[in-house]
C-alpha cells in the first residue's frame, strides 16, 4: 500500500446498468482525504479572479443576446415560428442562467476568489436574481456538506425509511405516479424546500430560509438572512417595476417561464446526485465525513456538462473538496480515480432516463440485510 495509502483500482470507462447499480463500497475507505489531495495537482486549488469572472461574465453576455433576440425578434416573426421560438428560447436561456447559477453557488463555497467579501458579493448579486437567499442558502448548504450522507443530520433530500412512507405511497407506485411526483418535485420542489423545508431534515420550529430566526441558523449567521430577503426584496421589486411597464406576459416569458427551468435543473441536478441504487446512508454509528461524502454520483448531461460549468460530471471531487473553482474540477476528478477506485462512481445514464428509474427503485431505505453493518443503508422499492 505504498504512495501514501493508495490502492489504484482499475475500473472501466464504459459500464453496463448492472454495473453501474452496483453498489458501491460501504466500509472505511483505505485512503485518507490527504491521500486524495496530494494526488491533485497543486495549481487545480488555486483560484483566479480573472477566469472565474470570464465564465459569470460569458454567461451574462450569452443570457443578454437570447434576451435581445426574444424582446426584438420575436414579434417579427410569423406566428407558427413564434410558437416555436418562446419554447426554444426559454429552454436555452433557462440552461445558461443555471450556469449562472452554479457560479453563485462556487461563491458560496468560497471557490470563485481568494476574497471573501468578493465572492459574498457576487454570490448576494446574481444568486438575488434567481430569486435564491444567498446567504440563507450559503449556510443551509455548508451544513449539508457536512452532514452528506447522514440520516439524522443531512440537509436535503434525505430519504425516508419504510415506517415513514404515508399510506397513500403504494397509490403512487406506478408509472402514472411516478410522473406526477416528478413533475410536482421538478416544478415545486425548490421553492417548497426554501419556503417549508420540504424534503429537508427535520428541526424543531420554523424552517424556512427566510425566517432570520429559524432554527437551521445560529445567532452569527441571522444578519446575513436579512441581507438575503433584502436581496430577494430588491430583486421582486425590479419585477414589479418591469412588469407594470412591459406587461406581466411578458416578465413571465422573458424571465419566469426560464427561471422555472433553473429551478426544474437545481432539482434534478441534486436528485440524480444524491439518489442511486448504488449509494449507501448511514446512521449515527457507521457515519463518518469521507464515507459521506462519498455516497454521491458523478452523471453525464451531454453538451449539458459545459453549460452547468461540470457541476454534474465533477460532483464527487466538489464534496470532497468544495472550494476548489469548477473549472480545475475535471482534472482533480482524472487524478483522485485511480485513487477512488470502486468508491468512485459515475452513471452515463442519460438524465431523463435515470430520474425515472430512480423514482422507481429509490422509494425508501432500509438496514444493510446482505452484511453485519446494521447502521448502513441501502434503496428500496417494495412496499
Amino acid at each position: 500500500m505504498g504512495a501514501g495509502g493508495r490502492m489504484p483500482v482499475p475500473t472501466s470507462s464504459k459500464k453496463s446498468e448492472t454495473d453501474t447499480t452496483k453498489r458501491v463500497p460501504c466500509e472505511k475507505p483505505p485512503f485518507s482525504v490527504g491521500d486524495l489531495k496530494k494526488a491533485i495537482p497543486p495549481h487545480c486549488f488555486k483560484r483566479s479572479i480573472p477566469r472565474s469572472f470570464s465564465y459569470l461574465i460569458g454567461d451574462i453576455i450569452i443570457a443578454s443576446c437570447f434576451y435581445y433576440v426574444a424582446t426584438n425578434y420575436f414579434s417579427l416573426l410569423p406566428q407558427p415560428l413564434s410558437y416555436l421560438a418562446w419554447p426554444l428560447y426559454w429552454a436555452c436561456q433557462g440552461c445558461v442562467l443555471t450556469g449562472i447559477w452554479v457560479i453563485a453557488h462556487e461563491c458560496g463555497h468560497h471557490a470563485f476568489s481568494d476574497y471573501q467579501w468578493l465572492d459574498d458579493t457576487v454570490g448576494l448579486i446574481f444568486h438575488s436574481f434567481l430569486l435564491v437567499p444567498y446567504f440563507s442558502w450559503k449556510y443551509s448548504h455548508r451544513r449539508h456538506h457536512s452532514n452528506t450522507g447522514s440520516l439524522e443530520r443531512d440537509e436535503v433530500f434525505v430519504p425516508k425509511q419504510k415506517s415513514a412512507i404515508k399510506w397513500y405511497g403504494k397509490y403512487l407506485n406506478n408509472p402514472l405516479g411516478r410522473i406526477m411526483m416528478l413533475t410536482v418535485q421538478f416544478v415545486l420542489g425548490w421553492p417548497l424546500y426554501l419556503a417549508f423545508n420540504v424534503s429537508g431534515r427535520p428541526y424543531d420550529g420554523f424552517a424556512c430560509h427566510f425566517f432570520p430566526n429559524a432554527p437551521i441558523y445560529n445567532d452569527r449567521e441571522r444578519l446575513q438572512i436579512y441581507l438575503s430577503d433584502a436581496g430577494i426584496l430588491a430583486v421582486c421589486f425590479g419585477l414589479y417595476r418591469y412588469a407594470a411597464a412591459q406587461g406581466m406576459a411578458s416578465m413571465i416569458c422573458l424571465y419566469g417561464v426560464p427561471l422555472l427551468i433553473v429551478n426544474a435543473f437545481l432539482v434534478l441536478i441534486t436528485y440524480l446526485q444524491h439518489t442511486h441504487p448504488s449509494l449507501p446512508h448511514y446512521d449515527s454509528s457507521e457515519w463518518d465525513w469521507l464515507r459521506g461524502a462519498l455516497a454521491t454520483v458523478d452523471r453525464d448531461y451531454g453538451i449539458l456538462n459545459k453549460v452547468f460549468h461540470n457541476i454534474t460530471d465533477t460532483h464527487v471531487a466538489h464534496h470532497l473538496f468544495s472550494t476548489m473553482p469548477h473549472y480545475n474540477a475535471m482534472e482533480a476528478t482524472k487524478a483522485i480515480k485511480p485513487i477512488l477506485g470502486d468508491y468512485y462512481q459515475f452513471d452515463g445514464t442519460p438524465w431523463y432516463v435515470a430520474m425515472y428509474r430512480e423514482a422507481k427503485e429509490c422509494i425508501y431505505v432500509e438496514p444493510d440485510r446482505e452484511g453485519d453493518k446494521k447502521g448502513v443503508y441501502w434503496y428500496n422499492n417494495k412496499l
